[in-house]
């Protein structure tokens, strides 16, 4: 019985075990995704041959990824395929028009959009709105490209009287995660999930008895180990791009979602604080 599947999940659900697997099982998922002929009569010897493999190592490696052997994993590959969500995003090329520029770099971030709201677990993102919602200070750290995330959301809770920091520097982050305690929350940004900065610091906040929510590309990062939350954006993106341009975007969403959230659980209180923080503002500019 087909249809089963959200087409938005299947390549998320994939590339997200990617970077888990050892070159060899890799190698096989590539021999597999990149097969033009898949269908839901291709048998499992075909798939295996072709990779040069055994028939036990390709059922290994679907269930490895989350399904429940190689049936089930043609299945959703054939069902992916059927829908435009799969028209992976082609390398720019020396010919592409501004229009085919345009198209190709919004396609990559609306794909990533429609992909990571598809996986978003619902109660996990209602506890890290909780959290943040009852907490005494909120840290955000990350480095780089993390870092301007980092810094956009800390700015939304300021502005509703939410006390936030913003740390992308090493050794100001493990200073910072040394005075937290019991009652406050780390948000740790990291695309790949590997950044050591980052982990030190979210390992250092939970030592002190912080909660730590992590925002990342990869469920199973070592980052997601450090904490008692993870929320994960799902991007591909493409070769010039880079998979964080996409994933940025998507990273940015999920803490919009987070924000409105949590000023949700106490709109009254948060429109008042918005209020004076834009009269403060309209007064400092009229002087």
């Amino acid at each position: 019985m087909m249809g089963h599947y959200d087409p938005r999940t299947v390549g998320a659900q994939i590339r997200m075990k990617l970077p888990f697997l050892t070159p060899l099982e890799a190698r096989v998922v590539d021999t597999i995704t990149g097969r033009n002929d898949l269908d839901l009569t291709t048998a499992l010897r075909q798939v295996s041959e072709d990779a040069g493999v055994s028939d036990a190592m390709v059922v290994k490696i679907a269930k490895k990824l989350g399904f429940n052997g190689f049936r089930d994993f043609r299945e959703a590959l054939v069902v992916y395929r059927q829908t435009d969500v799969a028209s992976l995003h082609s390398e720019i090329s020396p010919e592409d028009s501004s229009a085919d520029i345009i198209r190709k770099v919004f396609q990559t971030s609306i794909q990533a959009l429609e992909e990571t709201m598809s996986i978003i677990d619902v109660s996990a993102f209602d506890r890290a709105a909780d959290l943040l919602h009852g907490a005494r200070q909120r840290d955000f750290y990350g480095v780089g490209g993390s870092a301007q995330i980092a810094r956009d959301v800390a700015h939304k809770f300021l502005r509703i009287g939410l006390r936030a920091g913003v740390q992308d520097d090493p050794h100001m982050m493990l200073m910072s995660a040394a005075l937290l305690g019991p009652e406050d929350v780390v948000v740790a940004f990291s695309h790949s999930g590997t950044t050591s900065n980052v982990i030190d610091a979210a390992r250092l906040a939970r030592q002190q008895g912080a909660r730590v929510i992590a925002i990342t590309n990869y469920a199973a990062a070592p980052l997601s180990e450090q904490a008692d939350i993870t929320l994960c954006s799902t991007a591909q993106g493409s070769p010039l791009l880079g998979e964080n341009a996409a994933a940025r975007i998507a990273q940015l969403n999920i803490m919009d979602a987070i924000f409105v959230a949590v000023a949700q659980r106490d709109l009254d209180r948060a429109e008042a604080q918005l209020a004076r923080t834009r009269n403060a503002v309209d007064a400092k500019r009229r002087r």
